[in-house]
C-alpha cells in the first residue's frame, strides 16, 4: 500500500511559488529535472506556505477563544516554548525558546493559547525584536492583565551558516509591561525562568 500524505494548499499559490523555486534551482546551476530534485520545487513551495501560515491567523482571536473569569492574581509563567521562525533579511531559520508571564486582572487564559500565539507571530518573516514585541502587545492588549513579560532566546542561522559564522551565539530579547516594569517583579520572573524546579 503506497503512502500518501494529504495537506491542503491553494493550488494557484502553490504552483506560482513552485515555479519561482524551479527558477532559483536552475539559476544556482542545478538540474531541476534530475531525480532528486523533481519534486523539490513543490515541496519547497508547500514548506514555505507552512512556515508563513501565521499571516492567515489572528492571535487576539485565539486568546479570546479561551479567556475565563478568575480571581487569581499571581504570576502565571509558561517557559521554554519552542519557536521556529524565518529571518526576514536572509529567509534563513532562527529558533529557540520563548518565556512568557502575565499577572491576571480578572481573567486567565487557557495555557495552550500562549504557545499558540508564539507560533502565530513566529510563522511569518520576522526579526526577533519585532516578534518579542508582537507577542507582548497581543497579550497586553487582549487579556489586559496587570503585567506581561516576554523573553526570547534564539540562535540565528544567518549568523551561524553565513556572515560571521558564529555557531555558539544566542540572541536574547525581552519586553515588559505593567507590573513587570517594577524591578522586583521583573527579577522574580527572570529568576523563575532561569531555575530548574524539577
Amino acid at each position: 500500500m503506497s503512502y500518501k500524505h494529504y495537506e491542503e494548499y491553494n493550488i494557484e499559490i502553490t504552483d506560482e511559488i513552485k515555479s519561482q523555486y524551479q527558477n532559483i534551482i536552475e539559476n544556482i546551476g542545478e538540474d531541476v529535472s534530475r531525480e532528486g530534485l523533481l519534486k523539490t520545487p513543490e515541496r519547497a513551495s508547500k514548506a514555505m506556505q507552512f512556515l508563513t501560515q501565521g499571516y492567515d491567523l489572528d492571535a487576539a482571536e485565539i486568546l479570546k477563544s479561551a479567556m475565563f473569569k478568575e480571581s487569581y492574581n499571581e504570576m502565571v509563567i509558561v517557559k521554554n516554548i519552542e519557536l521556529y521562525s524565518l529571518c526576514e533579511h536572509h529567509m534563513l531559520p532562527f529558533f529557540g525558546k520563548a518565556h512568557i508571564a502575565y499577572i491576571p486582572n480578572g481573567h486567565i487564559v487557557g495555557l495552550s493559547k500562549l504557545p499558540r500565539i508564539v507560533d502565530v507571530f513566529a510563522r511569518r518573516l520576522q526579526v526577533q525584536e519585532r516578534l518579542t514585541k508582537q507577542i507582548l502587545d497581543c497579550i497586553n492588549d487582549t487579556l489586559k492583565p496587570q503585567g506581561v513579560a516576554v523573553v526570547i532566546e534564539a540562535s540565528h542561522m544567518c549568523m551561524m551558516m553565513r556572515g560571521v559564522q558564529k555557531q555558539n551565539s544566542v540572541t536574547t530579547t525581552s519586553g515588559f509591561r505593567g507590573q513587570f516594569e517594577k524591578i522586583e517583579t521583573r527579577n522574580e520572573f527572570l529568576k523563575l525562568i532561569s531555575a530548574d524546579l524539577s
